[in-house]
């Protein structure tokens, strides 16, 4: 077996002890790209593609009750006449601004996902925590270095 399979391998097993259900999937999935022989032609499109291809599902998640009805130009209106929605609104452009570091970082060094990976896996089994996906963490980490950077 090769190291990357052995890798994939250990990375599935922790996924399952911490009960995280999309990265056993990713991993799954991986392995059977690697599995079917399909690595050499999918995985260098999904690498380069990927992370637009998962922002692009997030979207469709996120306007989905739009589409769906359950959220109109009334409901909008109304919820921006709450201070907890002023802030959620906020909080919402500060988390996309900071996501798109993130985006940034992981396209320049990809090495830096087995870190925010373990971060996030460590994270979840360890302090109950909530995997909300790599790209934020790396957002994070973007804003981190730059500001070390700077200073």
């Amino acid at each position: 077996m090769n190291e990357p399979v052995l890798f994939l391998l250990l990375l599935l097993a922790i996924g399952m002890l911490a009960k995280n259900q999309s990265l056993v999937i990713a991993i799954a999935v991986l392995l059977a790209i690697k599995l079917f022989g399909l690595d050499g032609r999918l995985l260098p499109a999904i690498q380069a593609k990927g992370i637009n291809w998962g922002v692009t599902v997030i979207t469709i998640a996120v306007l989905a009750p739009i589409a769906a009805g359950e959220i109109g130009f009334k409901q909008l209106v109304g919820s921006l006449q709450s201070a907890a929605a002023w802030i959620a609104l906020l909080s919402g452009i500060f988390v996309a601004l900071i996501a798109k570091g993130g985006v940034t970082l992981l396209a320049n060094d990809p090495h830096i996902t087995a870190a925010l990976v373990f971060g996030t896996i460590i994270a979840v089994s360890l302090f109950h925590g909530v995997a909300v996906g790599p790209l934020i963490g790396a957002g994070i980490a973007y804003t981190v270095i730059k500001m070390v950077e700077y200073f």
